[in-house]
């Protein structure tokens, strides 16, 4: 708890009382733990050297623009406004598990007028100054280092997730069972009991695909799974070389994204509620819901649309519920309601069996172009930019497809691999050349190279799994990691170019994002960051560099890796916060150069510790 004064002093002292009071205001707004409403959440206030270094916190202030600083918070290249950051608070233990813009207690204490009916209250909602957090996430008590993929999989330590209500909750659907120290899954689900390896080969067998592969030969690379509850749908696609961002909210089956992760599972945060997902349009070969629970037929259809936003020409819709088969009267109303707005949004039947309705999405803009006047819902309008997902609100329209995809009656991609690895068509939205694309491929396969030198003393060939690139650009760090026995949630700056749409058009998948906020996911759930000039990219936007690095750290699992590529004065800076928190250099190296590295960039590889709290906040090895 931060210090505040005895209020005994005598009448004389006033003026240096008020003196006194107007500094801890300051220090207790820009220095310390900033959701007070919690109570004692901190053991140790932020000790500086010569100088105090202003924290912004996350999200933008109340008037929609952030602080900047006129002078840059790096200092110079000769060590001008050197600081030491002793320590830093550590919040309190029941925060083990906080995701800071998904916060349902942020949500009740300030109590935001959100319509739950439209599931606001699981979309993000960023704290205020007054009511952020600058501490360190404890890990929870016994925390130890995840089990390794591939077996992780199927099992994880009970002590790192210790939440066991989902096996009670959902005993008869073999989502996840307690033996012992562990928890295991059997790869169970909703409307998969037996298994949802034997789920997918029915999906591909209904399809017709070739040896009941829903790969079909390389054509379904990417796939949206929509309450994916603890994502064994995604996990059991992976050996079919088919990557699935699996989405669930944290609702009252909470915890379910944090099991998915732990696993080794791609996976994130979300909710089909009032905003786009935050991935751009024809992003998906295919989209799935296994009794999700979504009011497909609210507002229009207007998330069935989102849905339609997010498929590619000729993907699909695989849909396993209780109304595809029409069992009572109110699955009869909803189905037929169903039934008719997707035909008014021209998607097919590709198949139906006992529980299970897969739906195609047409290849051209002709069924919409031939639908009588008036049809609802109507076509987007033109100004309509479909790739726009950050804080977006959705809309009930169908996105058509642009002139080039109606001219080649699909969208041109190649099969998985080779879609890795060749320019996509929507590169040209860009205008970056062939040239371009492959130069940046070789540039990051030499960069990758590099880091795995750097890195393979400390490493294991199973030691890393869930990988973020924070500034992914065009994917070619994780394309030049596809040997790897990794997946990588690439992210693209909100900011920026919105090259996500080439990271998916590649067969890859990632995010968008402000990294002047937290991101969502929950703590501890990757084992490698890798940041490329993200930390100047914050500096221009004049946001905190140290929430930043607590952000990194809340999301970094411990023993996990910190690739930092930037400029030598944020090296510098970053180095001044190694004694307060848990982290151990690994390497300071020179970049590489080519053409596109920045003069004076260098590499900072840094190491998570494995580190237990007590009264003096220690940290050990």
């Amino acid at each position: 708890m931060r210090s505040r004064g005895d209020g005994g002093q005598k009448s004389h002292l006033v003026p240096y009382l008020c003196i006194l009071l107007f500094v801890l205001v300051f220090l207790f707004l820009y220095g310390g733990s900033f959701f007070g409403s919690h109570g004692q959440h901190t053991i140790s206030a932020i000790e500086y050297g010569s100088r105090f270094s202003k924290s912004i916190g996350w999200g933008n202030e109340e008037n929609g623009e952030v602080g900047k600083s006129e002078e840059s918070f790096y200092g110079q290249e000769d060590g001008g406004d050197n600081f030491t950051l002793k320590t830093l608070p550590v919040c309190d233990d029941r925060l083990s598990e906080l995701i800071p813009c998904l916060d349902r207690n942020l949500i009740y204490q300030t109590h935001l007028k959100l319509d739950l009916s439209l599931m606001e209250h699981y979309e993000r909602h960023c704290p205020q100054p007054e009511r952020r957090y600058n501490c360190l996430i404890p890990p929870p008590p016994g925390y130890k280092v995840p089990i390794k993929w591939p077996k992780s999989r199927d099992e994880v330590w009970q002590v790192n997730i210790p939440h066991t209500h989902l096996a009670h909750e959902k005993s008869d659907q073999n989502w996840m069972v307690v033996k012992g120290d562990k928890i295991v899954f059997p790869g169970g689900g909703t409307h998969f009991h037996h298994g949802a390896d034997k789920y997918i080969s029915a999906i591909a067998n209904m399809l017709n695909f070739t040896n009941n592969n829903l790969n079909n030969e390389g054509n379904i690379r990417t796939v949206l799974d929509v309450g994916c509850g603890v994502a064994s749908f995604g996990g059991y696609l992976l050996s079919s070389d088919i990557i699935a961002m699996s989405l669930a909210p944290n609702d009252v089956h909470q915890n379910q994204i944090q099991f998915a992760l732990e696993r080794g599972i791609p996976a994130y945060l979300g909710v089909l509620g009032t905003k786009r997902l935050p991935y751009p349009s024809r992003s998906f070969e295919l989209a799935h819901c296994s009794r999700c629970r979504i009011d497909w037929i609210q507002r229009d259809g207007i998330l069935l649309l989102e849905l339609d936003r997010l498929l590619r020409p000729g993907g699909y819709f695989a849909y396993s519920s209780p109304e595809a088969y029409a069992q009572d009267e109110e699955d009869i109303r909803i189905w037929k309601e169903m039934s008719a707005l997707v035909e008014r949004m021209c998607w097919k039947i590709a198949a139906k069996r006992n529980q299970t309705v897969i739906w195609v999405k047409p290849l051209t803009n002709d069924c919409y172009m031939n639908r009588e006047h008036g049809t609802r819902p109507p076509l987007c309008r033109s100004d309509d930019d479909p790739d726009a997902v950050w804080g977006v609100l959705m809309e009930a329209c169908i996105t058509p497809y642009s002139e080039q995809i109606q001219r080649d009656k699909g969208s041109g991609l190649l099969p998985w691999p080779a879609r890795l690895t060749a320019p996509p068509p929507r590169l040209a939205d860009f205008d970056i050349s062939t040239e371009t694309f492959e130069k940046d491929m070789e540039i990051w396969q030499q960069r990758v190279d590099s880091y795995w030198s750097i890195l393979s003393p400390k490493i294991q060939p199973n030691t890393l799994r869930n990988i973020m690139d924070m500034k992914a650009y065009m994917g070619s760090f994780a394309s030049a990691l596809r040997d790897k026995n990794v997946w990588v949630m690439n992210v693209v700056p909100e900011e920026g170019p919105n090259t996500l749409k080439i990271i998916y058009d590649r067969g890859l998948i990632g995010t968008v994002h402000d990294w002047c906020e937290s991101f969502s996911t929950y703590p501890r759930t990757y084992d490698l960051l890798h940041a490329w000039t993200v930390f100047s990219d914050i500096e221009k936007k004049g946001c905190s560099a140290e929430d930043l690095l607590i952000e990194m750290d809340r999301i970094l699992r411990p023993t996990g890796f910190i690739i930092i590529r930037d400029k030598a004065p944020v090296i510098e800076f970053i180095k001044r916060y190694l004694t307060a928190l848990p982290w151990d250099t690994v390497a300071v190296v020179e970049a590489e150069t080519n053409s596109d590295s920045e003069v004076g960039e260098m590499v900072f590889v840094i190491q998570k510790k494995m580190w237990v709290v007590d009264d003096n906040f220690k940290d050990s090895a």
